[in-house]
């Protein structure tokens, strides 16, 4: 394995290799560092791997991340630290751990553990690999479960019976991973799935996952994907999240935002579902504005969830158009603007052309 070794650290950056290589002769004799997870996983894939995730063994994580001279932050329950990259970007260096679940989705009990050991407890096989940095540079890429196997299938696969059970935020993630990197479903990952949805409302990390499978690049796909493997319950308007996908690929600008608010126009509870993912009040004012009937211009969120969702709605004049229809310029635009908006929210109007028609039979009373 030593060309995919090499082939690892050459997609890697050069700023990030130096950071490996410090961690590595900082650590000191009779430890191991290794760069786990998505970061080689992508490496082999061809991509450069930009979030970095770090497994330390035998060394105290905090001294080794204050080492380097990186603004760190200490998280002591998980004995893991966020390191600041000269770049602005986070990497995470943790310690080598064993996890134990005393309740399906809720967080582990962390207990010190080996570097095999930590691997075992991540969620697919093929995030379960890792590149171990030796002090004077040199690397050995560990394979313990498969997970090069996988790569090549491009498949996911969990890593024990009772993964997805024990944390249903696996599913999410992995659904995310599939959509973009177009992989499939191990047999074992669906048959885990009605395990998975059994815990899911006890599983808060899950609703972060969802908040991070609508700020994918394409989170119509990652949503269909859960559909297919039978969790579409969990995320609702897959449909509207397609076409927004579909707009997007035809060059329309889109926004995790606007996603949200296409989720939260078809869920039972908007308002539950906004905070479980912590969506805050922006997506639902999105939503709001764009099931009203004030104008918004062309390429504006306001009027892609409006094309959406309602497609036939009509366009509301303008004040350019009152004007245009022959309303003096001042106090009397607004005055007209209103007079339509309110006959719109009585559904006496339901087109330009019956705005138009209404507008000039008001200024004719109002010259006369």
């Amino acid at each position: 394995m030593t060309d995919l070794a090499q082939h690892i650290w050459s997609r890697l950056q050069a700023a990030d290799r130096e950071w490996l290589r410090t961690l590595a002769r900082q650590a000191g004799p009779h430890t191991r560092v290794a760069l786990v997870g998505g970061a080689v996983r992508d490496a082999l894939l061809g991509q450069t791997p930009l979030d970095l995730d770090v497994v330390a063994e035998g060394t105290d994580v905090e001294t080794l991340a204050r080492a380097s001279g990186l603004p760190t932050l200490f998280h002591p329950a998980f004995q893991n630290a966020t390191v600041t990259l000269p770049d602005g970007r986070t990497a995470d260096l943790v310690r080598a751990r064993r996890e134990r679940y005393p309740v399906p989705g809720q967080n582990p009990l962390p207990h010190p553990g080996t570097l095999e050991g930590d691997l075992r407890r991540r969620d697919f096989a093929v995030n379960a690999l890792a590149l171990l940095i030796g002090p004077v540079g040199e690397m050995t890429l560990l394979d313990e479960l498969g997970g090069l196997d996988d790569l090549e299938a491009r498949v996911l696969r969990p890593l024990h019976p009772a993964s997805l059970h024990q944390d249903a935020s696996r599913l999410v993630r992995g659904a995310r991973l599939a959509a973009r990197l177009g992989f499939t479903a191990d047999s074992e990952l669906l048959r885990q799935v009605p395990g998975a949805l059994a815990v899911a409302g006890n599983t808060p990390r899950l609703w972060a996952e969802l908040k991070l499978l609508l700020s994918e690049a394409r989170p119509g796909a990652a949503a269909r994907t859960l559909e297919g493997w039978g969790a579409g319950e969990l995320l609702p308007g897959v449909e509207w999240l397609e076409r927004l996908d579909g707009l997007q690929d035809a060059g329309q600008s889109m926004s995790p935002q606007l996603y949200a608010a296409a989720a939260l126009h078809t869920s039972r509870d908007a308002a539950l579902l906004a905070e479980r993912l912590g969506l805050g009040d922006r997506p639902g004012a999105l939503l709001a504005r764009a099931l009203s009937d004030a104008y918004f211009p062309d390429g504006t969120p306001e009027r892609v969830l409006r094309g959406l969702l309602r497609p036939d709605a009509p366009v509301p004049l303008t004040g350019r158009d009152v004007l245009a229809l022959g309303v003096l310029p001042g106090r009397a635009v607004g005055e007209a603007l209103a007079y339509l908006a309110e006959l719109r929210r009585d559904g006496k109007i339901g087109s330009r052309q019956d705005e138009r028609a209404a507008l000039q039979k008001y200024l004719k009373a109002e010259r006369n």
